[in-house]
Order: structure tokens, then sequence, then C-alpha cells
């Protein structure tokens, strides 16, 4: 949505009260740990931002609760593999030896949208040390969170936030977004029984203080069929979707969500194999 077709003389403007109200309506609530996945575009004018956002997310949640983001920076990453879009391959050397290592103090997300952009720089929010899929938080449940998130090869399995908010029995909130970019979901692919691939990747990082060019084989993952999982899952379990603005919002636990898929990759996908 462009931000010509927020202008709506029709309607009001979002703000901190009306978003934390509807927030609440959605089922979010004080003390929860939860993951937030946003396209701010969708939810129509806000005022204040993706600032005003955030800000509602915290008051709904209070200090007791925990509020978790992606913070990924998917273009630090082997050139090689970039298909959205394609760079000529004779730059693929110059973005590897050129790109600067990641730091969760500067390094920008990429791609997941305007809100957790900002929120990664908010006092007191945290960031782990994945160099490419790494995770903000702030709250009680931050620290322990993010806490050893530096797997290469598994970078969404044990001990990765993701799965860490399952053991918390977490949930997820998708504001203006599917399930078509509900990470947790690939918690599911690592869990689940079914055909495995790999990839090669590589990351720019420092290591003992020097910047280093890292490759390894990266587990592949597969988000092609989530939609359709999100959706079998609510049908399943009589979840409406609810409205944050204009915009169509997924309030659920992880666990189960993530147990439910599992259950249909092994399913499904199997099926295809």
């Amino acid at each position: 949505m462009s931000e010509h077709d927020r202008i709506d003389p029709n309607t009001l403007p979002l703000t901190i009260d009306s978003l934390a109200e509807q927030f609440a309506a959605c089922g979010l609530a004080a003390g929860q740990t939860v993951i937030v996945h946003t396209r701010m575009s969708a939810l129509g004018w806000v005022a204040g931002g993706a600032a005003a956002v955030i800000h509602a997310l915290l008051r709904v949640l209070t200090p007791d609760g925990t509020l978790m983001m992606p913070a990924f920076s998917p273009d630090n990453t082997d050139p090689a593999n970039w298909r959205n879009p394609p760079v000529p391959v004779h730059w693929w050397q110059i973005i590897r030896d050129h790109t600067p290592p990641y730091d969760p103090r500067t390094t920008p997300t990429w791609g997941v949208g305007s809100v957790p952009e900002l929120f990664r720089t908010f006092p007191g929010v945290l960031r782990s040390a994945h160099p490419e899929a790494s995770f903000a938080a702030i709250g009680p449940n931050a620290e322990h969170l993010l806490a050893d998130h530096t797997s290469l090869t598994r970078i969404f399995d044990h001990p990765s936030p993701i799965s860490k908010l399952y053991a918390l029995d977490g949930y997820v909130f998708m504001l203006g977004i599917d399930y078509s970019k509900c990470t947790s979901l690939h918690l599911a692919e690592y869990r689940a029984d079914i055909p495995h691939s790999t990839i090669c990747e590589g990351t720019a990082m420092l290591i003992d203080g020097e910047r280093r060019w890292v490759a390894y084989d990266l587990f592949d993952l597969d988000d092609g069929d989530f939609t359709e999982i999100g959706a079998a899952y609510e049908a399943a379990n009589g979840i409406t979707p609810c409205r944050v603005g204009k915009g169509e919002a997924h309030f659920v636990r992880q666990r189960p969500l993530v147990d439910f898929a599992v259950a249909w990759m092994e399913r499904t996908r199997n099926e295809k194999s």
C-alpha cells in the first residue's frame, strides 16, 4: 500500500492508543513473550509511524512481557545465491571481499520492514550474534532468547531464539502479513521427518577481531507452503484473523502451530517427494 493509499479521509489515523487497543483485542496481553512480524504499510496511516507501533506493543506487553522481532541481514550472505534480484557474477568476489562484518550494534536489517529496523535501535533492546539471521528483543526473557545464537548451518533450530520461544510456549503476532513470513514454521522444517538438502552459503564475520569471509553448508529452507499451512492451522483450530487498522493480523501460540506444521509437512512434503 502506497503512502497515498494510506491517507484515507474516510478513516482516522492509527495512534499508539488505538493500536494498543486493537493489539489487545487480537490477544496480546501483559507478560507474554511474543515474536512480532510486521508489514506496516498494510495497516493504514499511523501517526508516529514505526515508533508508534513499537510503543503500542510495549504498552500492552508491559515491562513484564518480552517483545522479539527478526533483525535479519540477508545482504550479508553469498551473492551467488541472490535471486531477488541477482547481481552480476563478476560482482560476487568483490562483495565477498568487502562486505562489512556483522556487528549487532550497527549492521542494518534488510527485508524485514521499518518496524524491526527501528526496534533494534531502541534503548534496552538486545540483538543476537547470528551474522545473517539475528533477532532483537527486549524484556525479561530477551537475554535468554538471544544467547548462543551462532549456528551457521541450522539458523532457526535449537538453540536459536525461535526454538527458545517454543520452549517458553510463546506467541506469534503477524501484523498486516500472513504466514508466508512466519519464521517459526522453519523450526518445524528442522523437526519434521522430511527430505532435506543444503546449499553453499557464506557471510562476513569478525573472528578474533579480524574480518573473515566464512563459507559453510546451510540447511536449505523452503517457505513455499507456509501460507497454506497457516490457513490449514487456523481452519483446524477455529481461529479467525483479527484486524489492525486496514490490515489483517494473526495472533497464535507458537508451540501448537509448530507441532501442527511438523505433522503437515511430514504428510504433504513426503507425498510430493
